[in-house]
């Protein structure tokens, strides 16, 4: 899938409501649900919601068919630290990120440099 596709699903979902472990836009994303959807790629069942378990992320993200990446491109997954013991996957795009925010409630295009701490960056494989 490429970068121009991953960005586009994951605009279209930008609205749909945040839910905790939601894997479709209809019923609502977490952001593990966004980023999987994003890619076409079915999403892990189980994780920590409190983690810093980079070891185990890392895996997961290979286990979806995603290759880690040095610079970061519009459409690529960022895993991020967005707070102690929190880890937060967000979609890149053009000048921000796509991410399921648990504080407004939906899925949001937020423009700007990344406002967490960016521990890798992951392309779909052919991208």
């Amino acid at each position: 899938m490429s970068g121009d596709a991953v960005l586009a699903a994951a605009r279209a979902a930008i609205g749909a409501r945040f839910r905790l472990h939601g894997r479709d836009a209809a019923g609502g994303l977490d952001c593990v649900g966004l980023a999987a959807l994003a890619v076409g790629r079915p999403a892990v069942d189980r994780y920590a919601l409190r983690t810093d378990d980079l070891d185990w992320a890392a895996a997961a993200l290979r286990a979806a068919g995603l290759v880690e990446v040095t610079d970061a491109a519009p459409g690529d997954v960022l895993l991020c630290r967005s707070g102690a013991g929190q880890l937060h996957l967000a979609i890149r795009s053009e000048d921000g990120i796509i991410h399921a925010d648990a504080m407004a409630r939906r899925v949001v295009e937020r423009p700007g440099p990344v406002p967490w701490p960016v521990l890798s960056c992951w392309r779909a494989e052919g991208a």
